[in-house]
């Protein structure tokens, strides 16, 4: 195969693999990060003590006790009792145990849903008088006072809608395809570049710059991808919360983005220095012609 030929090819190859790369990851993070329930809820763990999101949480809890009042208890300082009740629930260690509990319950419905092709297609509910029993428990083990009468009632909330629940079936059984076989893909088709490169060295310097630029594109994707949540949310939703809620479950993704950015730099250098190197070296070690004694002397002009 002619050397221009092969240069193309490879500059394709890798090309395709730089490009690969940062779509594999994302879809890596997506199947065996979020749709992991174990890892799911360890990202969400902390969150439990963020102050963003103590007080949303304490202010929908809040809300929810006012409505089930009656209307002429509610004055302003019945009001202002029961948001500090909550805020103060939300320091304590069954508050955690809640969150904690709460998510599993959320997450593991929701895969459910995702995974179970004979399922009828309706909305996904999770009851979360289980996790209003722990708490409640929890509560009176504490000896907080009037936890004995909080109320455990079995209500459905509904997580997915119904509409929702094909699409994001589809969606889900692609991205389990796709986690496996983009990162493959990548990787044969950046050692095939390489391969057929006419200089594999500057073939590897290339690699390693591409999977750099592609990381380095995935952390952008990131940021940009939050500002437009966020900008999308509805009026009722608390931002800085939701806002912490995003950080939480993309911090692996962001970590993966600047792993290949490192990587792809550490290559590239790599290859670069022992390119440079090798050839000052194999130069020194070239001995040097002696002069031929037949050859004709220089002779010097005369003025």
């Amino acid at each position: 195969m002619p050397p221009r030929l092969r240069s193309a090819l490879s500059a394709v190859l890798i090309a395709l693999a730089c490009l690969l790369a940062p779509c594999g990851t994302l879809a890596a993070w997506a199947a065996y990060g979020l749709a992991d329930t174990g890892r799911y809820v360890s990202a969400m763990a902390p969150l439990a003590a963020d102050p963003d999101v103590r007080d949303a949480v304490a202010d929908r809890v809040g809300d929810g006790v006012m409505a089930e009042m009656d209307a002429g208890a509610t004055d302003g300082t019945l009001r202002v009792f029961v948001q500090d009740a909550t805020r103060s629930f939300t320091r304590t260690e069954a508050f955690r145990a809640g969150w904690d509990a709460a998510n599993r319950t959320v997450h593991d419905a929701v895969l459910r849903a995702l995974r179970d092709e004979r399922a009828d297609g309706g909305a996904v509910t999770v009851d979360l008088a289980p996790v209003t029993a722990r708490v409640k428990d929890q509560l009176a083990r504490d000896h907080v006072p009037f936890a004995h009468r909080i109320p455990v009632r079995h209500t459905a909330v509904t997580v997915l809608p119904a509409q929702e629940v094909d699409r994001l079936r589809k969606g889900y059984d692609v991205l389990a395809v796709a986690a496996f076989w983009l990162p493959l893909t990548a990787v044969v088709f950046a050692v095939a570049g390489i391969a057929v490169a006419a200089c594999r060295r500057r073939a590897v310097t290339a690699t390693g710059i591409g999977t750099a630029v592609g990381g380095a594109l995935l952390a952008v994707a990131v940021m940009v991808g939050r500002r437009l949540t966020l900008a999308e949310l509805p009026g009722t939703v608390h931002g800085p919360a939701a806002g912490a809620v995003y950080d939480a479950l993309t911090a692996t993704l962001r970590a993966a983005s600047w792993l290949l950015v490192a990587l792809g730099l550490t290559v590239a250098l790599a290859s670069w220095l022992t390119g440079r190197y090798g050839h000052a070296l194999r130069r020194r070690r070239v001995p040097a012609q002696p002069a031929d004694p037949t050859a004709p002397r220089p002779t010097r002009a005369r003025l």
